[in-house]
């Protein structure tokens, strides 16, 4: 008995790990060791202040200005002074104006239902593959989630795919072709439908049975004015005959994500496509109208979660028109709200799918913020597996001349993502001679 009691466990292990066993059995085993480290260290209790570089910036810029700036009499008046060109403006006292709404030409029909897409429940972590498999089988492609799973997502342990991942993938590995926007609305939602485009939507997710809040994607096929509701192929909540998902749902869960959507379409529908889209064609354009409607959000929002996102949104499209001083200060806004966002209501996992603050504070040289951000982030997941947050830190280790350390970082970014270029790129860097 005590021979054969090694023999059953490690034929127990080789059963675990036989690809049709693990696929069925890999999630609840992950599940239960989730559940146990979330029950004795709660997630959504930890809070990340960016202050270390941030106070010291204060001090030094305010002791400079001090230097350099005369003390003005009494009586002089200050010169206004235009501001910088590139610069964006610092929220004040009332909103950014939004940008002009595209016209439609045309009125838009009460009720559009795209036929054609194959509906698939997603794997284990896999819903960022399987609604990329659904979106493009509506345009005859013939592969499924493991397709598209083994170039998005090798470590199948991996918390997340990019939206721009996604598009990758469909520019590079198929014939069709893709963009992935940010700033959308409802109108442009039904513009694209109507034409007969499904759209890929990134939005928050919340639910019985599941541990807080987390991101997920959804293809849109199809919606119902006289139903207010979108018809949706979900990966996880079922296919387009039995689950729709109610227009103030979407609006509620979509700024979670900065409206983000893919847009998939056949080379020879190019041009209708963009016209569809608009000024938003335009990628730099869209950058800047989305960041003027997360300044407009900041002023609408109603609760300190609303105000989070939005503000968190600013900071994305800031980042992605490379103003990355703006972006940081609106980063630091949004993390001064979290707190006062109730802790059964904290998005604490949204560091796993938005990058964007690591950008911003890299690219403005905090970087003891990046490495305490991706301290924080990894250190309160069941395991650490996110590649991006190693990738930050490695890269912020190597400014403050932690080389060995970026490399160790590096090599575990690659680890997790073999098909990491960005990775791949820095670790060949930093280690070939």
């Amino acid at each position: 008995m005590v021979i054969a009691l090694p023999v059953v466990l490690m034929l127990g292990m080789l059963t675990y790990f036989l690809p049709p066993v693990h696929s069925r059995l890999a999630w609840r085993v992950d599940n239960l060791r989730t559940r146990i480290k979330y029950a004795l260290h709660p997630p959504e209790q930890v809070l990340f202040t960016p202050q270390e570089q941030a106070q010291v910036a204060a001090i030094v810029s305010a002791t400079l200005q001090a230097i350099i700036t005369p003390t003005p009499s009494p009586t002089a008046m200050a010169t206004p002074t235009a501001p910088t060109a590139g610069v964006s403006p610092t929220i004040g006292a009332s909103p950014m104006p939004s940008a002009s709404p595209t016209l439609t030409p045309t009125p838009l029909p009460d009720n559009v239902l795209l036929q054609g897409a194959k509906h698939e429940y997603q794997q284990w972590n896999n819903c960022g593959p399987a609604t990329l498999s659904m979106a493009l089988s509506f345009w005859g492609w013939p592969g499924d989630q493991r397709d598209t799973a083994a170039v998005l997502k090798p470590n199948p342990r991996d918390k997340n795919v990019m939206p721009y991942e996604m598009a990758a993938f469909v520019n590079q590995h198929t014939e069709l072709r893709a963009v992935w926007r940010m700033g959308g609305d409802g109108d442009l939602l039904k513009r694209l439908l109507a034409a007969g485009f499904p759209v890929v939507v990134e939005k928050g997710f919340e639910g019985p049975g599941f541990d807080g809040w987390m991101g997920h994607y959804g293809l849109l096929i199809g919606y119902d004015e006289q139903k207010q509701q979108f018809w949706v192929l979900d990966s996880y909540e079922g296919p387009d005959h039995e689950f729709t998902i109610p227009y103030a749902k979407v609006f509620d869960y979509w700024p979670h994500f900065n409206y983000t959507y893919l847009l998939i379409y056949p080379p020879e529908r190019e041009t209708e496509a963009m016209a569809l889209l608009g000024p938003d064609a335009d990628e730099v354009e869209n950058y800047r109208r989305a960041a003027a409607r997360a300044s407009n959000d900041i002023f609408s929002a109603e609760t300190p979660r609303q105000q989070f996102f939005a503000w968190f949104n600013r900071g994305t499209g800031l980042a992605a028109l490379d103003d990355y001083a703006g972006a940081a200060q609106a980063y630091d806004q949004a993390w001064a709200l979290y707190p006062q966002i109730p802790e059964e209501s904290r998005p604490w996992r949204t560091l796993w799918y938005q990058t964007g603050p690591y950008r911003a504070y890299f690219y403005t040289g905090r970087y003891y913020d990046v490495i305490n951000l991706a301290n924080t982030t990894l250190d309160a997941m069941s395991e650490p597996v996110l590649e991006e947050s190693y990738y930050w830190r490695g890269l912020a280790k190597e400014a403050l001349g932690d080389v060995e350390g970026a490399i160790a970082d590096l090599r575990e970014a690659v680890r997790l993502n073999p098909n990491s270029e960005a990775a791949q790129y820095q670790l060949a860097r930093l280690t070939q001679p």
